[in-house]
Formats: structure tokens, C-alpha cells, sequence
């Protein structure tokens, strides 16, 4: 069909309306036609206008049989609820001063309301009630009135770990210590207002577990989780969204930089086919090192003592921390660092008992070290010559002296941790499968749910047995490697020793690039070329070795990519098949993003970066698989797509997609998220992949550029480029069948999935060609959940294949998990797949051996992977051209393509498009 070349425009007229996107027609609008005086105007008939229909999660059409069977435990703990007669009264909370003004801050309200509670037991009816620490309560039963009005008094006590909201000292002394022992402590006057906002029935959660969701099952549960959630708080421990974490140093381990992992439990109430279920998991969340300000100091910044701090990061650093001082234990949080040091920093000291002529007490200016130590007698070893913590507000600081403060425990440490704490964190983090079950049993217990007031006014119990379920495990697909060899996996890995690749491709124009790394690179050369021969890959020797010029190695990254690269081209015959680029750091080096966007955006060679530290035949292999790939190799088949015998997919022409959107890390909310798509080419193959990459608006999940319509005959969309790309590759046949893996999504966004992306998908489809409607299925895989199946009676994790898709799975909703790679280290995660929609119509069966095939045509490895390979290639094509963002200059590259926030479209700089002669290859890879 000619609409399919990849010059076409597509088939579709232009219909003479203005475009979207501002390309408005010249030409003014005729004038509007003048109406007679005496006209009547006639009433039309007009059709009523057909509303879409808005799609939902499919429901399950039956369970898979395929594979051996296998009993498993899961770490869901049955709940039974005896009370579903009864109703939750949801009330709306608010919060003031004395004086009327709203209270801001958070933390303080738990207090409040547990003092409300106290207070006035019987005004409440003697009744209990769940609290989110924010605006919403919860009770079993109404309150005797719709609407009341406490008034309750809050004393500033001592610092324990939950007490953030100690006032600093309002007479502008460096600290009230003193004042603070000798009257009674300072109080606060709260007026609260509890009003009704709804009913809640509990039936709603007997109706969830039929498969019957609604609102009012969603709030039923949500109430079950604030629950927890306050008793958790109640025993002062820290909460993040759904988990706890205890003060308990036992829980906490060091990963350098003043950071420590804290370890925790998740808990949330889900509807399964097996009931209620309650699903406690192990959860790491990380925190600033409790104790003293100075030793955290050192440690983040990896110093030998104070004097070697800088203070611009200490001030970034400890901006809203929590801190407690000696000797009063009184907690404040930090608002700054003094301008000059303790011994230079002046302040007025008011001299109660000396009065001028006219009766106003007199100020002394005294530095602050001199008050300390002279008027408070407290001794300072250090601290005199370093800056004091500022807790007061920005027009009267409060000083105190660094060595009097000490950091209160469980603050969140919410920055994103650098490659050696992430390894560090791995390590120190991971369990066995049994450790994690014995760690979660005694969680269990010790937090004494059965003693919970509302749990109980629920008629709520919890088991304290593992669920048991009924796995199966599937059988590994054959591969095929070169020669016609038919190989067959065992615990999901393979190798190829003594095997050669199924399709080896020859390199003969390349060369090597060393950043200054130390490696003996004619020995590494030699290696890899007699290692790709006996994997069947024909490597000439390199055109040269280009050795970076040591006055360059201190220069800016993009710099020296520049200066190696023209030294590369100066030297070169023409245009390499390839370079091999040796880093001196083996992550996160900063050489990586200009390198790849210098190879693949401006000059369209395909490139492989390699820091090695310890070079074996392993080693080398897996270097050899990436190479082969990104040349359009192809390194093991699944036996069933050579020959090809795929059910349903091999039948008729079917385009696989991964899609996958990277948001910058925690606090760089205006660094642009990275959609990316990959699609599968060269039917009916489903091992070879290319990607679409595009930036949009920061944080936001939905990708907004699958259709792009420019003109009346041009889409610049994703969806477009990854169509003609089949079309062409795949002998000019259109894909009659879609199958979308999409990935990053909870469940709240499912219905945006299927009513936005799908429906941007049909359009550039429909924009394409009119009378052309494939059939969809789009499957979400989430891998960020808590559940973790275990063998009873064995230490091992489960096996590779071992699929589940009853008892815990979702009452109506179409899911399943699957661990379909071996975990080697810690406990297997499994991956949870929701399978959204399907036109196809796919046997339970057929549809799990599809996604267990996908986990075993991951091009980089020898190993069977927790995902489907078209969501981590995804996953990789978005970080790769990720890193060419941090060396653009968004304000010339900026345009309006991003998603629309409160304040309309964010300005999004685009990225540079990929060179013809790599992007259609897996440069990903």
C-alpha cells in the first residue's frame, strides 16, 4: 500500500479544518452573512452527538495449565472481616491557631488529634478513629453530630523522635535553653473541626472481592490502610507512603556519605480470588545519620575534620533538617548557617536587670561563642572558629554553636544515591528467601494487629500464616545458535561455549579510542578477535589504536570527546563500521553522553564503550554479544520464531512494542522525562528490535508524542516512524496485530493507558490508512510491587518459569506473575502482568508462553530476564539518549513539545534525531 512507503504522507485528504498545532490558513474568514429582521430562525434536528466509549481492564477469560505443577507460599496473610453490615463515616478535618490562621506544618497533627481523643472521650461516644495525618478521619459508626468543635492545648516537650514543632527562641537569644528550664514549658491552643463528608459501606469491600469495584471499595480499603498506617505512627516510627520504618539502629546500615538505609515493612489490604489478603513485604527507604551535625557533615563530604567542609554544600545539605541541642533536648529545624563564625557572629543580648533612664532593658552585643561559653558555661572545643546552625526565622536567626547539635533520628535522606552507595545499599540490603519470610513472621507479631481498637470495631482479623498458592513452572523455550545447533536452557542460562552465534556479522573498518584508561589495549584487541572468531564473528584487525593526549585529561567531557573525535577523523580513510571506545570509570562516567551523541546523532556510527577491569573469555563474550547486535547480528533464536511456529503471532504479520518513560531523579523536577518505544521488526522474527526516543514534560508518565499530526499529511508521532520501520523491514506487510508491553504504570493509570496511548495509536494507524484496523492487546508489566513467592521447606528461590495465576491474583481483572529468570542473589522479584485489552484473542495459555518466550530473546545476555526484552530495551534506549540531555543547551534547543501542566505547555528541549545508518539498528543494545 503506498501510504505505508516511508515517503508517503499517508491517505487521508486534508479536511480543511485548522490544525491543532497553529498552522492556521492564511486567509481571513469570509464575512458572516447579514439576517433579514424579520427572521424566524427554524429549530434543526440536530444528531445526538455519540459519546466514545471509554475502555476498562478486560476481564479474565480463564487460567493457564501449561507446566509442572509446584505449591508455593506468598507473603499475603488471609483477612477475615465479619462486620460487613456496617458503615465508615468519613469526616474532614481542619486545623487552626488560636488566632484563626490555618495550621501549615505537617507532623503536628496526629498530636492534635490524639490530645482531641483524650480530651474528650465522651463527647466522641467513647469511639476510636483513623487519622491520615492530614484532612480526613475515619470512624466505625457516626460521630454523635455532624459537625464539632474542639479546642485543645499542645505543650512544647522535650525532643523525642516525632516532635518537630518546638518554636525557637522568640527573645533572639542564641538559644532558650536556659529560659526553657526555668518556666514551664511553652503551649500551643489548636482549634479543630471535625465535619461529616461521607459514608462508606463495608459491603463495598465484600463487593471488590466478587470482582465488583467501585469508588466506595477503593475508600473502604483505603480506610483499612489508614489504619495501619496509625498504628504504625503511634509507635513513633517514620512513614512513607505505604510503609513503616522503626527507630531501631539494628534496622539501619551505613552506605557511606551520611547516608543509611533504613529497613522497614510494607503493608497493604488487597482483594484477591482468595478473600481479603494482607501483603506485608521487607522495605528499604533511606535517612540522614542520626547523631552529631559534625560527624554527618565529614562523612557526606568525605572529609578528614570540620575545617575541611564547604559550607555552600553543608548549607544545601542541611536546609530543614531536624536537629536536637545539648544540653536542653530541645528539637528545632535548621533554617540556615550564620554568615561568620561563632566567635565573630554578634548578637544583641537583652540585660534583664540593668534598665536605661527610661526603663528599657538594655542589649549587650556579644558574639556567640562568648555567650556559651561565658554566660552558659558550656565548654566548645571546636566549634568557635566554624559557622553556627541558624533555627530561627529569616529576620531574628537563633544561633546555636555546631557542636551542641545533634541530628534527630529517621529523617529522609530523599536525594538520589551515587553508584558506589546504590551498590553498597544492593549488597547490604538483599535476603535470602528464608531470612525475608522468618524477618516478616516476626513483623507480623510483633505488630499485635489483634490489639488494634479499629481493626477489632471492624471485625477485622489477620492470619499469621503464609498464603499458600498453586504455581506452575514453565518449560524453557529452545534457542537456536549458529550452525542449525538447537540449545536448551537450564535454570533459565545458557552459553556459548564451543557454539557459535545464530547470525555473526563481519567487521572489518573499525578502530579503537582510550579515554586514558590504564589497559594494555593491543592485548585486548588480540582477545576479542579471537574470541569473536570462535563465536563466528570475522574481525579484522582495527585501523588504529588512538590514545588520548594526556593535556586533555583534566578538560571539560565534551572537550575532549571533540578533540580524540577529530583526531579519529583526521586519521580515518572514511566513515568506521564501528568503534570501540575504552572509559577510564565504569559508571556513570561523564564521557558517555558526548560520546554517544557525537557517534550516533552527529556522524551515525555505531559504537561500543567498555571500562574493563578484569578481562576473561566471559568478559569478552558478552562485549561480542552487544557488538553483533548493535551490527545487526542476531546472537540465539527461540527455536519456534526460526521456524517459524509461534501460536497466533507467526500466523499473521505482528508488531511487538516496549514502551517505557525515565523521569530525572528524585529532585531534579526540571530535568525532561525520556519516552521510549521499541518495536519489532523483520517478521515474523521477534528478536530484532529498533526504538523511537522523544523528551516530554517532566514527571509526567503518559506519553504524548505516539501521534503528532503537524499538517492535514503529516504525523511526526512515534507510532508513524516504528509502522513504516515494520512495513518496510518486514517484506511490505502491515501489521494486522499490536501487542503493547507498557511499562512504569500503577493501577490508577490503566484507564489512561487504554484511553489515551491506545487511542493516539489508533489515530496515527488511522492517519496512515483509513480502512486499516489492527487488532490491539496492550499488557502492563509492573515490577515495583511487594509480592514474593517462596518453596516451602527449601531455601532456594523458585524456579525459573514459575508462573501464578490464581488465589492471589486480582478477583476479575485478567494478571498474572511471573518469575521467569533464575534469582541468584537475595529473593526473586517477580513481575506482575496486567493484561489490559485484547482483540486478539489469546488462550490464557498461549498468552503466558508468549511473555515467557520475551524473557529469553534479550540479545545481551545468557541468561533468561525478569522482563519482557522489548520493556528493557525500552527501558535502555531512554536512559542511552538520556545522556546526550546533559550536554544540550536547552534554552536553543527548547520547543513546545511537552505534555500541558496548571501554567499550559512546558517549553521541552528536544533531542537530536539519531543518523539514518544507525537508527534503525539496536544501538541500545
Amino acid at each position: 500500500m503506498d501510504s505505508f512507503e516511508p515517503d508517503g504522507k499517508g491517505l487521508q485528504e486534508g479536511n480543511g479544518e485548522q490544525n491543532g498545532n497553529g498552522a492556521a490558513a492564511d486567509t481571513l474568514p469570509p464575512p458572516p452573512p447579514v439576517i433579514p429582521p424579520d427572521f424566524v430562525p427554524t429549530k434543526l434536528e440536530t444528531e445526538p452527538v455519540k459519546k466514545k466509549a471509554t475502555r476498562v481492564p478486560m476481564s479474565r477469560r480463564g487460567l493457564g495449565s501449561r507446566g509442572k505443577k509446584i505449591t508455593l507460599l506468598t507473603n499475603h496473610f488471609k483477612v477475615n472481616v465479619t462486620n460487613v453490615e456496617g458503615h465508615f463515616f468519613h469526616y474532614s478535618v481542619s486545623l487552626a491557631y488560636e488566632d484563626g490562621r490555618p495550621v501549615e506544618g505537617k507532623g503536628v497533627g496526629r498530636k492534635v488529634l490524639d490530645r482531641v481523643h483524650e480530651t474528650y472521650k465522651t463527647e466522641l461516644d467513647g469511639k476510636d478513629f483513623a487519622y491520615d495525618g492530614e484532612h480526613s478521619l475515619f470512624t466505625v459508626g457516626s460521630l454523635p453530630r455532624n459537625k464539632l468543635e474542639f479546642t485543645v492545648v499542645l505543650e512544647d516537650m522535650p525532643s523525642n523522635r516525632n516532635n518537630g514543632n518546638a518554636a525557637p527562641d522568640e527573645h533572639g537569644s542564641p538559644n532558650s535553653d536556659r529560659k526553657r528550664i526555668r518556666r514551664p514549658y511553652q503551649s500551643k491552643t489548636y482549634l479543630v473541626e471535625i465535619s461529616f463528608a461521607a459514608k462508606i459501606p463495608m459491603q463495598a469491600i465484600a463487593n471488590a472481592l466478587r470482582g465488583q469495584e467501585s469508588e466506595n471499595s477503593q475508600e473502604a480499603l483505603r480506610v483499612l490502610d489508614i489504619i495501619l498506617r496509625q498504628h504504625a505512627a503511634k509507635q513513633g516510627c517514620l512513614l512513607v507512603r505505604q510503609s513503616f520504618f522503626h527507630n531501631d539502629p539494628k534496622n539501619f546500615a551505613d552506605v557511606g556519605g551520611g547516608v543509611l538505609g533504613c529497613r522497614g515493612f510494607h503493608s497493604s489490604f488487597r482483594t484477591t480470588q482468595g478473600g481479603l489478603s494482607l501483603n506485608i513485604d521487607v522495605s528499604t527507604t533511606m535517612i540522614i545519620q542520626p547523631g552529631p551535625v559534625v560527624d554527618f557533615l565529614i562523612a557526606n563530604q568525605n572529609v578528614k575534620d570540620p575545617f575541611s567542609l564547604d559550607w555552600a554544600k553543608v548549607k544545601r545539605v542541611l536546609k530543614n533538617l531536624r536537629i536536637k541541642t545539648i544540653p536542653s533536648n530541645q528539637e528545632y529545624k535548621i533554617t540556615g548557617l550564620s554568615e561568620k563564625s561563632c566567635k565573630e557572629q554578634m548578637f544583641s543580648l537583652k540585660q534583664r536587670n540593668m534598665k536605661d533612664e527610661d526603663g528599657e532593658i538594655q542589649t549587650l552585643e556579644i558574639s556567640v561563642y562568648d555567650y556559651f561559653v561565658n554566660h552558659r558555661n558550656i565548654e566548645l572545643r571546636y566549634s568557635g572558629d566554624l559557622p553556627c546552625i541558624n533555627v530561627g526565622k529569616p529576620k531574628r536567626p537563633t544561633y546555636i554553636p555546631l557542636e551542641l547539635c545533634s541530628l534527630v533520628s529517621l529523617q529522609r535522606y530523599t536525594k538520589s544515591l551515587s553508584t558506589p552507595q546504590r551498590a553498597s545499599l544492593v549488597e547490604k540490603s538483599r535476603q535470602k528467601p528464608q531470612e525475608r519470610m522468618n524477618a516478616l513472621s516476626n513483623a507480623l507479631k510483633t505488630s499485635k494487629y489483634d490489639a488494634e481498637p479499629m481493626l477489632r470495631s471492624c471485625g477485622i482479623s489477620i492470619s499469621t500464616n503464609f498464603a499458600q498458592v498453586d504455581g506452575r513452572v514453565l518449560n524453557a523455550p529452545k534457542l537456536k545458535v549458529g550452525n542449525g545447533e538447537d540449545l536448551f536452557p537450564t535454570r533459565g542460562r545458557w552459553n556459548f561455549n564451543n557454539k557459535k552465534l545464530v547470525e555473526p556479522t563481519k567487521i572489518d573498518r573499525w578502530a579503537v579510542v582510550n579515554f586514558s584508561a590504564r589497559c594494555n589495549l593491543r592485548m585486548l584487541v588480540q582477545d576479542l578477535i579471537k574470541c569473536g572468531a570462535m563465536k563466528g564473528i570475522h574481525i579484522d584487525e582495527p585501523f588504529d589504536l588512538f590514545e588520548e593526549s594526556p593535556q586533555f585529561r583534566r578538560a571539560p567531557p565534551v572537550v575532549r570527546v571533540e578533540k580524540l573525535f577529530s583526531e579519529v577523523q583526521s586519521k580515518l580513510p572514511g566513515a568506521p563500521q564501528f568503534l570501540l571506545c575504552v572509559l577510564p570509570e565504569r559508571k556513570n562516567c561523564d564521557l558517555y553522553g558526548p560520546w554517544k551523541k557525537k557517534n550516533l546523532a552527529d556522524f551515525g556510527i555505531v559504537t561500543q564503550c567498555i571500562a574493563p577491569i578484569k578481562v576473561n573469555d566471559q568478559y569478552l563474550t558478552n562485549v561480542l554479544l552487544k557488538i553483533n547486535a548493535k551490527l545487526g547480528g542476531l546472537n540465539q533464536l527461540l527455536a519456534v520464531e526460526h521456524s517459524p511456529s509461534i501460536p497466533i503471532v507467526s500466523k499473521v504479520p505482528t508488531i511487538i512494542l516496549g514502551m517505557d518513560v525515565s523521569h530525572g531523579s528524585p529532585g531534579q523536577s526540571d530535568i525532561p522525562s525520556i519516552a521510549a518505544v521499541v518495536s519489532s521488526r523483520h517478521w515474523p522474527l521477534i528478536s530484532r528490535y529498533r526504538a523511537s526516543v522523544r523528551t516530554q514534560s517532566p514527571k509526567v508518565e503518559m506519553i504524548d508524542s505516539l501521534f503528532k499530526k503537524v499538517s492535514d499529511t503529516e504525523d511526526e508521532g512515534i507510532i508513524r516512524e516504528l509502522l513504516l520501520d515494520f512495513y518496510t523491514s518486514s517484506g511490505k506487510r502491515k501489521p494486522e496485530q499490536i501487542i503493547i508491553f507498557r511499562d512504569g504504570v500503577s493501577e490508577s493509570q490503566f484507564n489512561q493507558v487504554l484511553n489515551i496511548e491506545l487511542d493516539q495509536m489508533i489515530e496515527a494507524c488511522k492517519f496512515l490508512d483509513e480502512k486499516w484496523n489492527p487488532k490491539f492487546v496492550v499488557i502492563v508489566a509492573q515490577k515495583n510491587h511487594h509480592t514474593k513467592f517462596f518453596q516451602s521447606g527449601s531455601p532456594d528461590n523458585v524456579p525459573p518459569g514459575t508462573i501464578i495465576d490464581n488465589r492471589i491474583c486480582h478477583p476479575k481483572s485478567n494478571d498474572f506473575y511471573l518469575c521467569a529468570h533464575a534469582g541468584m542473589i537475595g529473593t526473586t522479584r517477580p513481575t506482575h502482568y496486567h493484561v489490559l485489552y485484547d482483540e486478539i484473542g489469546f488462550s490464557a495459555d498461549d498468552l503466558q508462553e508468549l511473555v515467557h518466550s520475551l524473557s529469553y530473546v534479550y540479545q545481551r545476555s545468557t541468561t533468561a530476564i525478569s522482563v519482557v526484552a522489548p520493556i528493557c530495551y525500552a527501558h535502555l534506549a531512554a536512559s542511552q539518549v538520556g545522556t546526550f540531555m546533559k550536554f544540550e543547551d536547552t534554552s536553543e534547543t527548547s520547543s513546545s513539545h511537552g505534555g500541558v501542566t496548571t501554567a499550559g505547555a512546558v517549553p521541552v528541549p528536544q533531542l537530536p534525531r539519531l543518523q539514518e545508518k544507525v537508527c534503525n539498528s539496536m544501538f541500545f543494545c
